[in-house]
């Protein structure tokens, strides 16, 4: 006889994991809980809750029933310990640095990485004094070479946005662990389907949940996922908000409390509780709904973009294409290595006719949708440049992956053979 399976596989917590009927009414999907706070029991109640001596609800911008199944949800398809549903990715990202970082300390960043956290390193963050430091996502030993005795945090990208590179996680996180600082790993292009950071040594990932764990485009969300592998008492004076008496709570020191998940507590409790982007719960339900076909997509989202890559490779008018997914990327071994399930739907090409092709091409397509987004059901293109990088230097766009020739593609689940139709009619105008 076969052996049992004990763990549930990815599909199954996919679509069960966190869920369970509604005690109220017998609800089989979680119902949006749209309220804006909670009666307490009594008075006792109430100041547990308070004090974080007991989990509940409070008020929604603190959390939500809704946002709590899904919370658990990415939890476990990440192999986290917890995790913080916010209202967007660089909510996300802006409460994780929020957390860690004090006014003079210093990050490293790979600056292969998506436009808008460019620029919020870049400008948002140094109003706050922190400053960002940019290695190179292929070269491990530039993030040891950026090191500085004010390093807090290093992040990266699993597969870098609009490049489509594929980091070598494990490397990095080497550095960061002999460096004594957590490793920080946006796997938004990725999704945990692709790959798990944790597994190759991430302590903290965070989404932008509007992609393609959402995959429908209808919603705004981000999240944070605390893995539960990095020793914050070890460091204590390096790492205040985890580990000093915290006066909002009685003196309580926050990682010894709740030990391997107090990052995602010291996050809510300290920065979304006073910082307040929170996700609206009806967004909430509808990446849920998304996240249960996830692997249906994801993979139909690899076959589609490998389709794609390997009919654009051969284009007269295509003067290159950067696909993980090709043999002939120098970063195919990292990514059977890091995403073995496949290398993602979103990846980069070169028109030789320049910066007006990528501007005909995108002008020209009809089945893409030509917008700012990637992971929907649909396939959709930009051109970065004149875009989603706009507001970076030539020399910052070209770093990035965003030179003027480049097309950013996100492969959709449609028939493949409609997709290449279509950006064959496309180039045959740009």
């Amino acid at each position: 006889m076969p052996e049992t399976q004990t763990t549930p596989g990815f599909a199954t917590l996919a679509i069960h994991a966190g869920a369970a009927p509604d005690p109220a009414t017998g609800a089989r999907i979680t119902p949006i809980y749209q309220t804006a706070s909670y009666v307490f029991n009594d008075v006792d109640h109430a100041a547990a809750l308070f004090n974080l001596e007991a989990f509940g609800n409070i008020y929604s911008r603190i959390g939500n029933p809704t946002q709590s199944v899904l919370e658990s949800r990415i939890a476990a398809l990440e192999g986290g310990t917890a995790a913080l549903v916010v209202a967007s990715g660089h909510a996300a990202q802006f409460l994780v640095f929020h957390t860690l970082m004090e006014t003079g300390d210093d990050f490293i960043a790979g600056r292969q990485l998506y436009g808008g956290s460019i620029n919020q390193f870049n400008h948002a963050f140094k109003k706050f004094g922190w400053n960002v430091i940019f290695a190179d996502s292929t070269d491990p030993e530039s993030f040891e070479k950026a090191l500085t005795p004010k390093t807090k945090a290093i992040m990266i990208e699993s597969i870098a946005n609009p490049g489509g590179v594929v980091v070598d996680i494990a490397a990095i996180a080497a550095i960061a662990k002999k460096a004594g600082v957590p490793l920080i790993v946006d796997n938004t292009l990725a999704t945990p389907y692709l790959c798990k950071p944790k597994d190759h040594g991430a302590d903290i990932i965070v989404h932008s949940l509007t992609k393609f764990m959402c995959g429908h485009g209808n919603s705004i969300g981000g999240v944070i996922v605390d893995c539960g592998t990095f020793d914050w008492m070890k460091s204590k004076k390096k790492y205040a908000t985890m580990t000093e008496p915290n006066a909002s709570y009685n003196g309580m020191r926050l990682a010894e409390t709740f030990g391997n998940f107090a990052f995602a507590i010291a996050c809510r409790v300290m920065g979304l509780r006073d910082l307040g982007p929170a996700a609206s719960p009806f967004n909430s339900f509808l990446i849920l709904t998304g996240i249960e076909t996830l692997p249906l997509r994801m993979a139909r989202h690899c076959e589609n973009a490998l389709a794609v890559a390997k009919h654009l490779e051969k284009h007269p008018k295509v003067a290159w294409v950067n696909y993980a997914g090709l043999e002939s990327n120098k970063f195919n071994a990292i990514a059977k290595r890091m995403c073995p399930a496949g290398a993602g739907a979103v990846f980069t090409f070169g028109l030789k006719g320049g910066y007006e092709a990528g501007v005909k091409f995108v002008s020209n397509v009809k089945l893409f949708s030509h917008l700012a987004n990637i992971g929907d059901t649909r396939s959709l293109v930009i051109h970065p440049a004149s875009t989603t990088h706009r507001q970076l230097t030539d020399a910052q766009r070209t770093a990035a992956g965003a030179g003027p020739d480049v097309v950013r593609l996100s492969i959709g689940i449609e028939d493949k053979a409609d997709i290449i139709a279509d950006i064959d009619q496309a180039l045959g105008m740009a």
